[in-house]
């Protein structure tokens, strides 16, 4: 199972790999170490490994250039400016100490002020300590200026893609995206050392590596399946990096390698049918919704949940809204605190990924100047065995996300999460999420980014919570929406794929698992 990220954070692939081991297949999880050290661990009966990967290849080459043209006093991007920035920090500390000296020594002597030659050296050598230290500085302003000045999203930028997509393809990738051979060169070795008969490749990047793999081992005379987990529909991401490349030459990518893939799963049903049209599939994706694992047992079982409203200093009856998941400006967050001041006594918790975030510090301040700040709590993420317990002390469950195209065709984690913890929700009005919602009866729709009607959809809600939790109670409704129902979709599709694989003693899902993972991981995407 192969995926780009460090796997604490990820809960969609810890639980993948978790399930298909406590099934009986032998699962060894790849992802990326956040050091340069390796690390590995257990995952239940799953193996993880974390590998070191370099990424020169994800700098351009205009990076390592001298603007020369543009700032032409400005350092070269070699590293030399921090050296600079450092040696001048340390002349002016040894300066420092020398000054403390000669005062110490003229105080002892009973001189007063210190004089003479060595303090008329010092102070020449302070004076041009100052002037280069200013020069060191301009300098580095320069480089600053000359690397923001410099974005790959001009009109050069746009016929340079033009070019190489209609010269090489989807091959354009290699131009477009080198940084995708990064993860090739660190992960392709050890996906040939462990011969694998299935690999898992989660998301976009990790599809080229599997493939790449199961070329070779075709040509040594090894069949692998492949199997391609679509986390989202590239084609409707907002690019992870702000230049005109980076969009097209991961769509060129995926385009390249979907052939290899015997079999792809995903996140919903209205992604399975995008991928189907986008790639002219032979069959629909399996749909394996993001939904909890509420059986899992950890290896503390013992070990206590946080109360989110101690953690707020609330008691049992205050309102408490809450958000769970990744914090950023596309999650729309912004909207409950602009909404605090005309919701009088209602609290707000966001659990997010980076609680100290730029974007997180914004969102504080905003509720500061609005003097709603006594009623916004950040907290950090908790084990995701806890997630559904922790959560359901809040009153209404919160999905304030913007309209962007991925976000109009799944049922997303926190979705599920929420379900479970049998809170009211109030979501924005994304397509099929607010359909699910109101179908089921389980909470309030929103117009995306709408303050009004964000405090229109709360209010009724905290009106009547009994009413919206009454929708849990609907036969089958959470039952469907579990990882353990999910993992037998997954499973089902690693059969077909290996129809001679010797037989395998199924563990039963509440077994205890060997080895928890080592640190907090993700509420909710």
């Amino acid at each position: 199972m192969l995926v780009d990220n460090g796997v604490i954070g990820d809960s969609r692939v810890q639980k993948a790999a978790r399930s298909a081991a406590d099934a009986g297949w032998d699962v060894v999880l790849l992802g990326r170490a956040p050091v340069g050290q390796p690390q590995s661990w257990r995952l239940g009966a799953a193996e993880v490994r974390l590998i070191p990967m370099a990424e020169p290849l994800s700098r351009r080459r205009h990076e390592f250039r001298r603007a020369w043209l543009r700032h032409p006093l400005a350092y070269p991007p070699s590293g030399v400016a921090a050296h600079r920035t450092q040696t001048v920090r340390a002349w002016r500390a040894d300066l420092a100490v020398r000054r403390a000296a000669l005062t110490t020594a003229a105080r002892d002597a009973g001189a007063g002020r210190p004089g003479g030659l060595p303090w008329a050296t010092l102070r020449a050598e302070e004076k041009l300590a100052g002037l280069t230290r200013r020069w060191v500085g301009f300098r580095n302003r320069q480089l600053t200026r000359a690397r923001k000045g410099r974005k790959l999203d001009g009109p050069w930028d746009r016929a340079y893609t033009a070019f190489w997509r209609r010269l090489r393809g989807d091959g354009a990738w290699r131009r477009l995206e080198p940084g995708l051979w990064d993860y090739e060169l660190a992960y392709g070795p050890v996906v040939d050392e462990l011969a694998p008969d299935l690999i898992h490749a989660n998301d976009f990047r990790m599809l080229g590596v599997g493939a790449r793999a199961k070329i070779r081992a075709a040509a040594r005379g090894r069949r692998i399946a492949l199997v391609w987990d679509a986390h989202e529909y590239l084609p409707g991401v907002q690019p992870w990096r702000d230049n005109a490349r980076w969009l097209p030459g991961n769509v060129a990518h995926e385009r390249e390698y979907v052939p290899y893939a015997d079999a792809t799963t995903t996140v919903s049903g209205g992604l399975a049918d995008l991928l189907r049209e986008e790639h002219r599939l032979a069959e629909r994706p399996a749909v394996v919704l993001n939904a909890p694992a509420v059986d899992e047992v950890p290896a503390d079982p013992t070990g206590p949940v946080p109360d989110i409203r101690a953690l707020c200093g609330l008691g049992p009856d205050a309102p408490l809204l809450v958000y769970s998941g990744v914090a950023a400006a596309k999650r729309g967050l912004g909207v409950l605190v602009e909404a605090l001041p005309r919701l009088p006594g209602a609290h707000v918790a966001l659990v997010v990924n980076k609680p100290t975030s730029a974007y997180v510090r914004g969102l504080v301040t905003r509720a500061e100047e609005l003097d709603v700040a006594d009623r916004l709590h950040v907290l950090p993420y908790v084990p995701h065995h806890q997630v559904v317990r922790f959560l359901a002390g809040a009153q209404v469950g919160v999905i304030p996300i913007q309209h962007w195209p991925n976000h109009e065709i799944a049922l997303i984690t926190k979705f599920f999460e929420y379900s479970h913890a049998r809170l009211p929700l109030v979501v924005s009005d994304v397509r099929t999420m607010a359909e699910t919602v109101r179908e089921t009866g389980q909470g309030e729709v929103f117009r995306a980014e709408d303050v009004a009607d964000f405090v229109r959809a709360v209010t009724a809600v905290l009106a009547d919570p009994a009413r919206y939790r009454a929708a849990y109670d609907r036969p089958g409704l959470l039952a469907d929406w579990t990882w353990e129902a999910q993992a037998r979709v997954l499973d089902d599709v690693y059969a077909r794929l290996l129809p001679d694989a010797p037989p395998r003693p199924a563990t039963p899902a509440s077994a205890p698992a060997p080895t928890a993972v080592p640190a907090s991981v993700e509420v909710g995407a």
